[in-house]
């Protein structure tokens, strides 16, 4: 009998990997708080993280010439823009504070992914020792 790691680390593993874009378009963000005309972007997580569990069994590529779905730049989300509560002068878009905020708890929700992902990997090990 063999074990799927598809069915067994699918949905965590996909979460740990659309948190990882996460921070990667926030920490973008943060890098150009002082860029003139730069725009925040931003994906809705929740959305993108639903839309990763229903769509893992329909959309697969496993070549490179596969064609992706349409509007799925970051997994399975689209990259939006953000709208400024207290947009500046010169155009740029992201709220300092609002950023770190997000970006801190994204870091947060990141750590618990892994540290979710590690229980099951030990959780497996065991099984397989007998323990």
């Amino acid at each position: 009998m063999s074990i799927s790691l598809d069915k067994t680390f699918g949905l965590p593993a996909r979460a740990l990997e659309l948190r990882a874009k996460r921070t990667e378009l926030l920490a973008s963000n943060i890098a150009n708080a002082d860029t003139p005309h730069y725009k925040a972007r931003d994906f809705d997580f929740p959305n993108a993280l639903h839309r990763a569990g229903a769509d893992a069994a329909t959309v697969r590529t496993t070549n490179t010439r596969h064609i992706k779905p349409a509007g799925m730049e970051v997994g399975y989300s689209t990259i939006q823009y953000r709208v400024p509560a207290n947009p500046s002068l010169d155009g740029n878009t992201v709220e300092l504070d609002r950023e770190r905020a997000r970006f801190s708890q994204n870091t947060l929700e990141y750590q618990a992914a892994l540290q979710f992902l590690g229980a099951r990997i030990r959780s497996l090990l065991g099984a397989v020792k007998g323990e």
